[in-house]
This record gives C-alpha cells, sequence and structure tokens, in this order.
C-alpha cells in the first residue's frame, strides 16, 4: 500500500498530463481514445477518467470512441488551459520579444497569454509605461515587484479577463506607444483570424498606435482560420514565432515582406 501511495501521481503531474493530453486533442482535432492511452502511457480507465474531467469543464467533446476539439471560440475562453500551453515555446518567444523593448518606453500589450511571458520580462526593465487590456498582465506589470506604470484600457469585460468594447478601443486611441505587441488566435499564408470580433478589432485598432509593431505566435496558431479576419502580416514589422512552424507558413509570411525570426521552441536535452 505504501509504495502504491508512493507512485500515485500528484494532483499537480495529473494536470499536467491532462493539459497535455488537452493540446494534442487541439492540434490534431479529433483522436481516437485509445490512441491517447497508448500515447501517454497510462490505462484505458486512467484516461476516461481525464477525458471526463476535460470534457466536464467543456474543453472537449467526447464521442463514441473518439474525443474532438471545441471550436476555436471555445478553447479560447479557457484562460488557465491556454496559459499552459505550449509554455517552453511561449518563455522562449518572451525572451526574444523582449530583446525589441528598452527602458523608458511606452509599451502596448494585448490580452493573449503567449505574451505573459514577455510581461514578466518587462518587469525588470525601468521607467516603462505599459499600456494593455489585459488585467493578468496589468497585474503582473503592477505588482509588488512591478516597476512599470501600467495604463489598463477599461471597458466591458470579458471571460477572457479581459476588456475590450468601443469604450476599450475608444481609450486606446487616446495613447500613443513606441511599440507594440500581439498574438493571434489562427494564422494561415499570412492571414490573421479571430473567433471574437470585437477582439479582432481590438488588435487592428493597436496597429494604429504604435510606432513599431510585433506579432508573437508559437506554432499551434498556424495553419488554421476563425471567423474574423484581422488583415495580414504585412502590417507588422516582425514576426516572432518558433521553429516548429511549418516552413510553408513562414515562407508565406516572408513573401508578404515581414521579417521573421524563429526561436529555437524547446529547450535542448
Amino acid at each position: 500500500m505504501d509504495s502504491a501511495r508512493r507512485t500515485r501521481p500528484s494532483d499537480a503531474e495529473v494536470e499536467r498530463r491532462r493539459q497535455d493530453v488537452l493540446r494534442q486533442v487541439i492540434e490534431q482535432g479529433e483522436m481516437r481514445i485509445d490512441e491517447l492511452t497508448t500515447r501517454f502511457g497510462v490505462s484505458l480507465m486512467t484516461m476516461h477518467r481525464d477525458l471526463d474531467d476535460l470534457a466536464e469543464r467543456r474543453l472537449l467533446r467526447k464521442l463514441r470512441g473518439k474525443v474532438a476539439a471545441y471550436p476555436a471560440l471555445t478553447m479560447e475562453t479557457a484562460k488557465r488551459f491556454r496559459e499552459g500551453l505550449n509554455r517552453d515555446c511561449k518563455e522562449a518567444l518572451g525572451a526574444v520579444a523582449a530583446a525589441e523593448v528598452r527602458a523608458g518606453q511606452t509599451v502596448f500589450l494585448d490580452d493573449s497569454t503567449t505574451l505573459f511571458p514577455l510581461a514578466h520580462r518587462l518587469s525588470r526593465l525601468d521607467g516603462l509605461v505599459v499600456v494593455t487590456n489585459s488585467l493578468e498582465i496589468a497585474r503582473i506589470l503592477g505588482g509588488e515587484d512591478g516597476t512599470a506604470e501600467v495604463i489598463l484600457l477599461g471597458g466591458r469585460y470579458t471571460e477572457f479577463d479581459s476588456c475590450i468594447g468601443p469604450d476599450t478601443i475608444a481609450a486606446l486611441d487616446r495613447t500613443h506607444a513606441d511599440i507594440g505587441f500581439v498574438s493571434a488566435t489562427a494564422i494561415a499564408g499570412g492571414r490573421l483570424y479571430h473567433p471574437v470580433r470585437d477582439y479582432a478589432e481590438l488588435k487592428t485598432a493597436a496597429l494604429r498606435v504604435a510606432s513599431r509593431n510585433v506579432l508573437v505566435a508559437d506554432h499551434s496558431k498556424f495553419g488554421k482560420t476563425a471567423t474574423y479576419g484581422h488583415g495580414d502580416v504585412g502590417a507588422y514589422d516582425l514576426v516572432i514565432t518558433d521553429d516548429e512552424t511549418p516552413d510553408e507558413e513562414i515562407g508565406a509570411m516572408r513573401e508578404i515582406g515581414t521579417r521573421v525570426v524563429a526561436a529555437e521552441g524547446k529547450p535542448k536535452g
């Protein structure tokens, strides 16, 4: 009994496995349950428990013998899981993006979880003014250890833990940033998409207020579309992605004329 207790995974380990399962299903769109069981080296009963938990949180759908991801809108509202997905890639992208910022600048960050590691890095720079519609980024940069002045754009609060709508965009239009960072939910052939119109409009508005604009997106965002387009990568001075992004997608962005940097998405070893 003691041995079984010692080998039983912790709650944190179970949660990490469930995040990994969710990521696999999102990337594939749909997977067989027996395939997931084999891939993760767990019993069929354990996998069903994992999938039941994810299904109860409406993060995926259990079907007959398989599971399927929900449309992009449902996935985008699962903030805690979005933060956990592709964490190594997001950290690598944040390191590259932070090198574009200088002390004393005014910086715009949208509410994308991809930018959270960047926000943590910016908290070490002196004299920054950060404009954002994200309450989490405001907390990161305006907390006890933060040195930045934070301008939080008001508006309608949503399940993304951020503000959006006409009031948010009007407040954004009254600001100016030296550099702006946004991410995208979906990118295909250099074109950008989001499942929620208000957020697509915010990303477009952000381009107006920054002298330089940077798009930050890991490989999982590519080769996908969503309901609302918001231009293409040609509007950005720089795209930062990782080295797992398909060559054809990187080629399409460079053909548009945008500079693309591909960071090493996974740590060596």
